[in-house]
This record gives structure tokens, sequence and C-alpha cells, in this order.
């Protein structure tokens, strides 16, 4: 009789490296996975920049409005507020984004209109970007980047087929965006128009474009935005501000020379949270666009790095969501969502590391400001909806796959069961 060699019991069983390889690698590019590192960056990230909108504002606050806990009491509502539009977003099916994304677009060129008139748009810093509503602020450019994203994805995915024709790409979503980046522009704001222009690039790219007429309708852009830069002297100066911030230290290098001091502060553990000396009317905007100045004090630049360590992987679930969507309109929404999110963290800290030109742009999920905040939330709710399409139909082909091959195994025990009786039948 033939010995059968019996497999070792799994707790003694050597694992190969192809088999850790494959385990690792399904671990990482399981679709749940993917959504879990998805909202636990996004969940740490939001209560981080709550914790700092508290600790940046509340010298500023006390000075200006009498309370220290003005702004962090606004921030924890807006985050409140943010994570139900997540929670929305995320159970509505993301193809509804396709019939919403013209009347959503056109709601908020309406409001970007109405923010330029003197009765209706509240004027900060030179810029009319806000619409008051009585205690609440909203600021129509930040809907901007969802709806222009949306409206981008819907008209690419319709016209899928037809994308070599460069009139059916370019019709209508020129034109839609340079409406809205016009608008914007007119507050003015051009880090804003920076982050919609560059985010419809990169969603066009991610139609598989031509390299050829990709750099082309690059270079454009950019000789027209040098254009707009050169051509107004606010623009103008800030760029030559940050190229040379220490011409004029204490005007138009002034903002730039104090973030630089904050950060050089921290050294590797920071000085300790709530301990930043550059908050105190050093700073300016140290809870909006220059809150990661002040982090970088507080926590160091061990601090630092876990923050950007969290942005990386919730951009990259967010790459991984998008590059797995079931269909057309969910690739180029989540990858369109996944480049604003990335574009605006990009521009952000290179204001505040003197890498790029102060543009004004918040840090998503940090900075305080409650449309950037829910709009940002929403937007990555929406993620999380396409994350669950493919979940939903990974798990549809893996039971189609098991049905079949229980089918066939069926079968085969049929099979099986007749050959064994023939062959009685012949015997007999």
């Amino acid at each position: 009789m033939a010995s059968r060699t019996l497999p070792a019991p799994r707790h003694l069983r050597v694992v190969t490296g192809t088999e850790r390889t494959s385990a690792i690698s399904r671990w990482t590019t399981s679709p749940r996975r993917t959504l879990a590192i998805l909202l636990g960056s996004t969940t740490i990230l939001t209560i981080v920049g709550v914790v700092m909108v508290l600790s940046a504002s509340y010298v500023f606050s006390y000075v200006e409005y009498g309370s220290s806990f003005l702004f962090f009491k606004r921030q924890a509502v807006y985050a409140v507020v943010g994570f139900a539009a997540l929670l929305l977003t995320s159970r509505m099916r993301y193809t509804v984004w396709q019939r919403l994304a013209a009347p959503f677009l056109g709601i908020t060129v309406l409001l970007l209109v109405l923010v330029l008139h003197p009765s209706a748009g509240t004027v900060a810093g030179g810029s009319a970007r806000w619409i008051a509503l009585g205690p609440v602020t909203i600021q129509p450019s930040e809907f901007a980047k969802l709806a222009l994203i949306a409206f981008g994805a819907t008209v690419l995915s319709r016209r899928w087929k037809d994308l070599d024709d460069l009139r059916t790409l370019l019709l209508p979503l020129l034109p839609a965006t340079l409406v809205v980046c016009g608008l914007v522009m007119l507050q003015p704001d051009l880090g804003t128009t920076v982050i919609l222009a560059g985010s419809m690039f990169m969603l066009v790219f991610a139609t598989g474009i031509s390299i050829k007429r990709f750099v082309a309708g690059t270079a454009t852009a950019a000789g027209l935005g040098t254009i707009l830069i050169l051509t107004e002297t606010y623009r103008r100066e800030r760029l030559l501000s940050f190229l040379h911030p220490w011409q004029d230290p204490a005007n138009k290098g002034y903002q730039l020379i104090q973030s630089l001091i904050a950060l050089g502060s921290g050294g590797w553990f920071g000085v300790g949270l709530g301990a930043s000396r550059q908050k105190w009317l050093y700073v300016p905007n140290a809870h909006t666009d220059f809150i990661f100045a002040v982090l970088g004090e507080e926590l160091g630049l061990i601090g630092e790095l876990l923050v950007i360590a969290l942005f990386c992987a919730l951009l990259y679930s967010g790459i991984r969501i998008a590059a797995k969507a079931p269909d057309a309109f969910g690739r180029l929404l989540a990858g369109g969502i996944v480049s604003w999110l990335g574009l605006q963290v990009v521009v952000n800290l290179g204001a505040v590391t003197g890498l790029l030109p102060v543009t004004g742009v918040p840090l998503p999920l940090m900075s305080f400001g409650g449309s950037s905040l829910v709009v940002s939330l929403a937007a990555i709710g929406i993620l999380v909806n396409v994350g669950r399409a493919e979940d939903a139909a990974e798990v549809k082909a893996g039971d189609a796959s098991r049905s079949h091959r229980s089918g066939s195994s069926a079968r085969a025990n049929v099979r099986s069961t007749r050959e064994r009786a023939a062959k009685t039948g012949s015997r007999r």
C-alpha cells in the first residue's frame, strides 16, 4: 500500500517568500483595507486639525473677539457637519453625480457671480470670496472645486469613445472651466484658480489623452498664468517676495519669513503643543493658510512627517480606489477628487515652506474654514462610495467564481457516479 505524505500543521509549516508577498499584497489591495486607510487617515487629520486650530487661534481670537475658543468651537461644528456630509455622500450612489453635475455647477456659478456683488459678497483681505448667511459664511469657490470635477467627469465619461476628437474633448469642458476660473480670478483668488485649472488638467490626463496634446495644453495654460501674474502688481510682488523674501522682510517677505522661523524653531520634537511663540501675532493667518507652520513649531519635524504620511496614506488610498473603480465615470470622479486634494496639499505646503509663492490656499482637513472642511469631507465620502462599489463588484465576482467551481465539481461527481455504475453493470 502506497504511503501518503500528510501536510505539516499550519502552525509548523514554513511560509515561503512568495506566499508572504502574496498575503501582503492581498492585505494592501483589499478594497475594505483601502477604505479603512482612507477613513482612518481622514479622521485623524480632521481631529489634528481641530486641535491645531485651537492652539493656533486662541491668541488672535482673544485679542480680536474676546474669546479664546471662538474659532475652535466653529471648527468643531464644521467637523461634525462635514462628517455628516461624508456619511451622506458615502451612502449615495456615486452615479447620482452624473445627474447632479450640471445643476450643481449652475448653482455654483450663480453663487460665484453673487459673491462679486457689493451687497452680497463679504470682503476680507482685499478679496470678495464669501457670502454671509446670518452667523454662517460660505465660500462658493470651495464648492466650485467639487462641482467642476463632477461636471468634467460626467462629460468625459459620456464621450469616452470619442476623446480622440479634440472638439469633443474641449466642448463644453473648456468653456465651463474658463467661466468658473474667470469668476474666481475676479474675486481675486489666484490660488484657487490654480487648483481648479490644475485639477481639470489632471482629470483630462487621466483619460489617456496623447502626451503631445497634454503638453501643448499645459504650456498654453502656464503661459496664460504667467501673463495673469505679471500684469497685476500685487501678484508680481508676491512672486518676487517668494524668490527673495529677505529683500523686504518687514513687508512683502514678512509672512514667509515668520513661517520659516516657526518651522525652524520646532527642531525634531517641537516646543510642545500650545507653546508656539510665533502664533502670538507674528505669523499672519496662523490658524488658516499657515497652520502647518504652527504645527511644525509645536510638534517638530516628527509631527510634520507624521501629518505628511497621513496625507500620503489618504492620497494613496484614493488613487487605489480610482484605479479599481467599476466604470469610467467612477474612475474619473475619484481621480479628479484625489487630484484636487493632492494639488491643494502641495500648493499649501509649498507656500508655508517657501518652495512656492504664497497663494492663500488652505490645507485640506486642517486649516480653519467651514466651506473647505465640509466640501473636502463630502468629496471623501464620494471616494468611499466608489470604493464600496468596487468591493461589491469583487464580492459578486467571487460568488460567481465559487458558484462556477461548485457547479463544475457537482458535474464531475455526477460523471464519476455514472462511470462507477456503468463499470459495476458491465462486471455483472
